[in-house]
């Protein structure tokens, strides 16, 4: 058997378990070597019967006696009695009729379970059991506790795991040998054993630590390698005028905050240089992002250089494109502004491309439409890209193509990104941050809500929507599901509808809508054609109606804390006070991030604190298409991501021919196209 051999060859996995292993990604067997646990559970210390105390144990016994019946509901209990020469304890396991034929009495064994309360008797409950031997599998070690599916349980994964362990022995070492000696590391083989078999704590520990550097180190060395070539390109320079940015800043309606001066002042300095700018602007929801990206664009339309601003929807392209033309529109450069999105007509997407030809139009605002073959950008010398993890590389590479230079580019993006995070991932990137919003905006007042109490919260809904106000309700689910107590929006929308909200306007948005169904409803809730929108999370980036002041959150406890902020950040743009209600589930204990969101409004710390909590994922989602395949590194463990990035760069520095180190070399590959920031 080889690395590459389908998962079908090892033994015991048919071609059902085959078909149920590629469900989890899990194709050869490398794959299933590379399958890391998602927990532990520590069945290591085994005690002798009379010391056991309740919660999770492991004995050595023989069972002395089992024997299986059938109770009400057609319930099946199994029953033993174990001992070892100190005392007996009672064994029950639910459901699982077999134990009685499989088990052989006067054999000792290992038992591994809970020691808990049942029938007011302590007992071990469903516990793992197997011969005793030298290499236990599900029990006496610390054990591995996998992803599931059905028909596939962590046990099967365990036992089948066993039988191709030795084969780690044949995968290459990912890292050079001067990194794993300089950082006293594992080596890989020994890692992934551990990860699978361990046969301690601490060496559990040193094998996380290997494979979270590798993590990190792939990245970082992906960032480093983007910026170093970056390094190398050349754009134009966009000369800084005074006068210009007085005079802009002279016509806003507010006062710029000093975050939005210092970025500006940081973008500034970066477009007068001929090397690329690359530089993230961060900020929350509502923070004046839109009008930094403004004042950066002014500088290069004033000099000739055209402009683009890719947002990824069409909505959001539009309604940037009416901010700009507002902001713009006193320094009379508003005619200069044009809008690209498929929704135009063809007469229209004609004479706009001709004016993008002939640089009528310098500030072009768009979606994908701006990267197609015919929209010929011939000065274009700033790219603008918000939200801007939902784009690739690729596509970054054809607008630059477009211009046959390189481009300055600024990224923006409203989801407040943890400094240890936004260092691993974005290396190659500067960043500026706008962590607080305008003067004139209240904090959102959020509310927790039991479930008992939704008439009372129905009551002041209805007082906002009175007073002329409109509302978001965002709901975890499209269609109701058996499987999952959760809300769905179209049953929401029709008890809205027809009950609870009858004598107000409700519309009804989400994901498996067409796109110009969605846009429609968007735009009837822009135009205030009605007072309430019943949606999923597709809301939750750019939707821009300064008159909704409500957002009801419904099964509260199903969203990541990130998200929740993303979304109450739909509402209170305006003067007026926004409200965001969490309605929960049941009556039950509000989570720790749930109390967070009450008591904050900081996108940045609630960012750390999810971080902390449920990992990166919490954070980005789907959104880095893979480049975010953090598995072991924990990306607040900032010592191991220092000691990572520090390899990559001495990586570079002693110029490493990757070549030689295969894996390393397509793994690295695949992060600078995905990590989209170059």
């Amino acid at each position: 058997m080889k690395l590459t051999s389908p998962v079908g060859e090892v033994k015991g996995v048919g071609p059902a378990l085959q078909k149920t292993f590629e469900s989890l990604g899990i194709a050869t067997v490398q794959d299933l070597l590379l399958y890391y646990p998602r927990k532990y559970q520590d069945y290591s210390k085994i005690e002798t019967i009379k010391h056991i105390r309740p919660g999770p144990i492991t004995v050595k016994a023989e069972i002395k006696d089992i024997k299986g019946h059938y109770v009400r509901r057609g319930m099946h209990i199994t029953e033993a009695v174990a001992s070892d020469e100190t005392d007996s304890v009672r064994i029950v396991w639910f459901n699982q009729p077999y134990r009685e034929h499989q088990t052989k009495r006067g054999v000792e064994y290992y038992i591994a379970g809970n020691f808990e309360l049942s029938r007011q008797r302590l007992a071990i409950m469903n516990p793992s059991i197997e011969l005793v031997s030298d290499f236990p599998v599900n029990t006496a070690r610390i054990i591995p506790v996998y992803k599931e599916a059905k028909g596939l349980k962590s046990a099967q994964i365990r036992r089948i795991l066993k039988q191709v362990i030795p084969m780690v022995d044949q995968l290459p070492e990912l890292l050079p040998d001067w990194i794993v000696q300089d950082q006293k590391l594992l080596s890989r083989a020994e890692a992934l054993h551990t990860i699978h078999f361990p046969d301690s704590s601490e060496r559990l520990k040193r094998a996380k630590e290997r494979l979270g550097f590798d993590e990190v180190f792939e990245l970082s060395l992906a960032s480093l390698l983007n910026k170093h070539d970056l390094m190398n390109d050349r754009a134009v320079a966009v000369p800084f005028k005074e006068r210009l940015a007085k005079t802009f800043v002279s016509h806003l309606p507010f006062t710029l905050t000093n975050e939005q001066r210092k970025s500006i002042w940081q973008i500034y300095l970066d477009m007068q240089k001929t090397r690329p700018m690359n530089r993230l602007l961060e900020g929350d929801v509502g923070s004046g992002k839109t009008v930094v990206a403004a004042m950066a664009a002014l500088m290069a339309m004033e000099q000739g250089f055209q402009v683009a601003l890719m947002a990824p929807t069409e909505l959001l392209a539009r309604q940037h494109a009416e901010t700009i033309y507002e902001l713009l529109q006193p320094l009379g450069y508003a005619d200069q502004v044009g809008l690209l999105v498929g929704g135009l007509k063809k007469a229209q997407k004609d004479l706009t491309h001709h004016k993008i030809k002939d640089g009528t139009i310098r500030f072009i605002v768009g979606t994908h439409a701006l990267i197609q073959e015919k929209v010929d950008m011939q000065q274009l010398g700033l790219v603008i890209i918000d939200e801007q993890h939902r784009f690739g590389v690729d596509q970054r590479k054809a607008l630059q193509a477009k211009a046959g230079h390189a481009l300055h580019v600024l990224n923006m993006t409203a989801t407040p990104i943890p400094r240890s995070l936004a260092l691993t991932l974005y290396g190659e990137l500067d960043i500026s941050v706008i962590a607080h919003k305008p003067q004139n905006r209240k904090p959102i007042k959020t509310k927790i809500i039991s479930p008992h109490a939704r008439k009372t919260v129905y009551e002041t809904i209805k007082k906002e929507l009175n007073d002329g106000h409109q509302m978001f309700v965002v709901c975890p689910l499209i269609t109701e599901s058996d499987l999952l107590h959760a809300r769905s929006t179209e049953k929401v929308y029709e008890e809205m509808k027809t009950r609870d909200f009858k004598k107000y306007r409700v519309g009804l948005l989400h994901g498996k809508m067409k796109a110009e169904e969605k846009n429609q409803v968007m735009e009837q809730f822009a135009a205030h054609e009605l007072d309430i929108l019943v949606s999923t999370t597709v809301i939750e980036v750019g939707v821009n109606v300064p008159n909704a002041t409500v957002m009801l959150v419904e099964n509260a406890e199903r969203f990541g804390l990130a998200q929740i902020h993303q979304l109450r950040g739909r509402v209170g743009r305006s003067e007026a006070q926004g409200y965001c209600f969490l309605m929960m589930t049941d009556a039950q204990k509000p989570s720790q991030r749930l109390r967070a969101l009450e008591s904050s409004d900081d996108g940045f710390t609630l960012a750390e604190l999810d971080l902390e909590i449920r990992g990166p994922g919490a954070i980005y989602g789907t959104f880095q298409h893979g480049a975010l395949d953090l598995r072991m590194a924990k990306l607040t463990d900032s010592r191991l991501i220092s000691r990572a990035r520090n390899s990559a760069q001495a990586c570079i520095d002693r110029k490493e021919n990757l070549l030689k180190y295969r894996e390393l070399y397509e793994n690295v590959t695949k992060l600078r196209a995905v990590t989209n920031l170059n």
